[in-house]
């Protein structure tokens, strides 16, 4: 008796494994769930934690033992998905960033989000000139340590603040101006939505790029925002797709493919290699989700997406959530009090603000980190957001849109077009979540290539002797840019896929006549049964079926029945 309790008391423990999950505050929610759970049932333990309601935004982000990322599939069990052994790591990160962030119904939604773009900031994912950059990090200093106190702030307070990767002394001056003079009085609810109002005009909102490289071997970001689709190269931005526009997207193995139209007549075809195979399914898989969510009306417009045209090949995968419309009219009819937000101040070095409602359900408390790159726990070092950054000059989306257009039908244009500003704020590159260590020679030139002074100061002496050098080479990147999109594919490239046509209809064609040849004999098989139905009937009784019937199958059946008796008595006698 007692070992048959002990025994099930193991296997429930089996049947069990602790997961944790890394909140947008740093802080960690740590619970136990069943082996089979789905993702779903994590992502609804934490929203409940968070007392969130709007949680359509949001996503749980891991990395495999590869040092992939994933977004966990909220359809699919946790355990399967992982490829790691218990427990699990995961984190909790804005998979949907809201097009318009005040429209958003909830303060604690919008709360979440900034922590999210504060995060995308410090990263460098979220690039700006100079005076947005001061004026964002100002926001930040006043929604976090409230209005400027002579008696608490001394001189050069703001430097014991970490907003950027890199910044200047008189960064950190300017930030300390706008914090002291323009922004008295703002609570910390105001300060968070002008933060956000700020960053969703710039270019490079909503962007998690990933590392690829074009079909000329130069290296290059993909990503994929609130306004569509985006290819970052070098200090510029080369291409900008609108969702409306993006008609398919497709890969094959490490190759990625963006297919579109611009003005009902003109189509465009992108092609951009990623480091591995794992990397540009989970590229693909990010592009479909987004395109599905701010594209679409309605979630049963929703289609099951294949990765390849070809028959029996590629990946099959569908969006499984809620599209941004419907999010926005669900938002709309909600009718409680607003939960309360506990903000807690901001620490030296870095943002790091918590959230707390009420007692926390299994979560730890948070640990001191280090200023720039941190690491909890193993899984962790590579799991945080300090990912597929590239200094990119930025604009205003609607500048973007205007000018997206015109440097694709100009050549010239395309040089000068994608560059905003000389006086910008260019961060550091963050780590690499993908591995891509056969490359490492060429992403250390690409760091080089894409990198640019860390101060204002260093700026303005560099930027002279740069110009000369940089013209040259940014022109004959445009230009190439544009050949690509406007030049037919290789013959390489045609033969390949010629080949692989072939290939495909052959296929078609060999699994065609075995399922005609598998239905030629279930139809022998039921005429020469002893089945008494109707269309059987008539078909013994035609001509063709009586001289195929004693003709050829009555002496193969004889054959047969003689080869299975010869082979019977040569076994037994044996």
């Amino acid at each position: 008796m007692l070992s048959r309790l002990m025994s099930s008391s193991v296997r429930s423990l089996d049947r069990e494994c602790n997961c944790t999950v890394r909140l947008l505050d740093d802080s960690e929610y740590t619970c136990t769930i069943q082996r089979d759970a789905k993702g779903q049932y994590l992502f609804d333990l934490i929203c409940h934690h968070l007392n969130l309601l709007e949680k359509d935004y949001f996503g749980i982000r891991y990395v495999d033992p590869d040092k992939q990322r994933h977004w966990l599939e909220f359809t699919k069990s946790i355990a399967k998905q992982m490829k790691s052994q218990p427990p699990f790591t995961m984190c909790l990160r804005v998979k949907f960033y809201p097009p318009d962030p005040a429209a958003l119904k909830e303060e604690i939604t919008r709360y979440l989000v900034f922590l999210q773009v504060k995060r995308d900031l410090y990263h460098g994912r979220l690039l700006c000139k100079t005076s947005d950059a001061a004026l964002l990090a100002a926001y930040i200093l006043q929604a976090e340590i409230g209005d400027y106190d002579p008696g608490k702030h001394p001189e050069g307070y703001s430097s014991k603040f970490q907003f950027f990767p890199k910044h200047s002394e008189k960064l950190e001056r300017r930030i300390a101006e706008i914090h002291k003079t323009e922004l008295i009085g703002q609570s910390p609810e105001t300060s968070e939505l002008n933060f956000l109002q700020k960053a969703q005009t710039l270019e490079t909102y909503g962007v998690d790029p990933h590392p690829c490289k074009d079909v000329s071997g130069n290296p290059a970001f993909l990503a994929f925002t609130p306004f569509g689709f985006t290819v970052l190269q070098g200090n510029r931005r080369v291409h900008f797709l609108k969702w409306e526009e993006v008609t398919k997207l497709k890969f094959e193995a490490k190759t990625f493919h963006i297919y579109a139209t611009q003005n009902e007549d003109r189509k465009i075809i992108l092609t951009y290699f990623a480091p591995t195979p794992e990397a540009c399914k989970h590229l693909w898989k990010c592009g479909v989700e987004n395109q599905a969510f701010y594209k679409l009306e309605k979630s049963s417009q929703v289609r099951t997406v294949s990765s390849s045209n070809l028959f029996f090949k590629g990946s099959r995968f569908r969006y499984s959530g809620k599209v941004a419309k419907e999010v926005m009219e669900q938002s709309a009819r909600i009718k409680r009090d607003p939960p309360e937000i506990h903000r807690a101040g901001m620490v030296p070095s870095r943002s790091c603000p918590s959230i707390t409602h009420g007692p926390r359900l299994t979560s730890v408390p948070r640990t001191r980190r280090r200023a720039v790159h941190i690491s909890i726990m193993e899984g962790l070092e590579s799991l945080r957001d300090s990912a597929h950054s590239t200094p990119v000059r930025s604009v205003s989306h609607g500048d973007s849109f205007m000018s997206s257009r015109g440097h694709l039908e100009d050549g010239s244009e395309a040089s000068t077009s994608g560059v905003i500003s000389d006086e910008t704020y260019s961060p550091s590159d963050s780590v690499l979540p993908t591995p891509v260590a056969e490359h490492g020679a060429e992403l250390s030139s690409a760091r080089h290539l894409n990198g640019a002074p860390c101060s204002i100061d260093e700026e303005k002496e560099s930027g002279a002797r740069a110009l000369k050098e940089g013209q040259a080479g940014e022109f004959r990147a445009g230009r190439r840019a544009l050949r690509v999109v406007r030049s037919r594919p290789s013959q390489g490239a045609d033969v390949e896929d010629l080949n692989k046509f072939i290939l495909s209809v052959l296929r078609l064609f060999l699994v065609t006549i075995g399922l005609l040849f598998a239905l030629l004999l279930l139809l022998i098989m039921l005429t020469e049964s002893d089945l008494d139905i109707a269309f059987l009937r008539d078909i013994r009784k035609t001509p063709e079926f009586q001289q195929f019937h004693f003709e050829y199958f009555c002496p193969l059946r004889r054959w047969f029945a003689c080869k299975l008796r010869w082979m019977g008595g040569f076994l037994v006698s044996k």
